[in-house]
């Protein structure tokens, strides 16, 4: 990997309505730290990850950057979108063309382990569109319509996402584009490329917790508190 370049992209700008707090959720603090600061700085301890931008709702950029102080990387702190995508969009622009890898994360999943962002980098310098990991499904999956149970799904070929996901950033600015162009909203970026076929897995950590819910903010509370941290 010698030679490559990967910025981390840390989306943080999203209001987290469902937690019903009264501040953005990348600012809510997990043990005596903002979930922002969690995440950006398990971002910035992968080798493979040379600087850090980070989306902030407008009006909280300030707060941004004081999350990410003394960071052994180079940081910088980008007003995100109304939306994930958009946030994305902005994040790429502020990307120079000395980049060759990017690795999108989210905030809200501060528990990721920078060996995470090794690998899906690793894996993108290996030659592929993108890089994402999943777990594998263990729970019965039922197709609903309401409350309407309709059927059963076969898990063997679904998997669960997580992020960080990496891709080539100018495949990645590409597909944003194209996306923008065609009024195509998406969730996560590996959307984006999976038809190309050269989107590839790696094993995605159970630890990886996504924050959406107060029930998730006790769990990450609970983490942060336990033996050893």
């Amino acid at each position: 990997m010698s030679g490559t370049r990967a910025v981390a992209i840390v989306l943080a700008a999203g209001a987290g309505r469902r937690l019903g707090a009264e501040i953005p959720k990348a600012f809510l603090s997990i043990g005596d730290r903002p979930m922002l600061s969690v995440a950006v700085a398990a971002a910035a301890a992968s080798p493979a990850i040379g600087a850090v931008v980070v989306t902030a709702p407008a009006g909280y950029e300030d707060t941004a950057r004081l999350c990410v102080e003394g960071l052994e990387v180079p940081c910088t702190v980008v007003t995100g979108g109304p939306t994930r995508q958009a946030s994305v969009r902005e994040a790429l622009v502020a990307l120079g063309d000395d980049v060759d890898v990017v690795a999108i994360h989210d905030a809200a999943r501060p528990f990721a382990p920078p060996d995470l962002f090794t690998a899906v980098v690793e894996a993108v310098v290996g030659g592929v569109e993108g890089a994402v990991p999943v777990l594998s499904i263990m729970d019965t999956v039922k197709r609903v319509d309401v409350d309407l149970v309709v059927g059963t799904e076969e898990r063997s070929g679904l998997a669960l996402a997580q992020t960080p996901q990496a891709f080539p950033l100018e495949t990645l600015r590409a597909a944003h584009a194209q996306a923008e162009a065609d009024g195509v909203d998406v969730t996560d970026d590996a959307m984006l490329l999976e038809g190309s076929g050269k989107v590839v897995t790696v094993p995605g950590d159970p630890g990886n917790l996504k924050i959406t819910t107060m029930l998730d903010l006790a769990h990450a509370e609970a983490r942060m508190s336990g033996p050893g941290d």
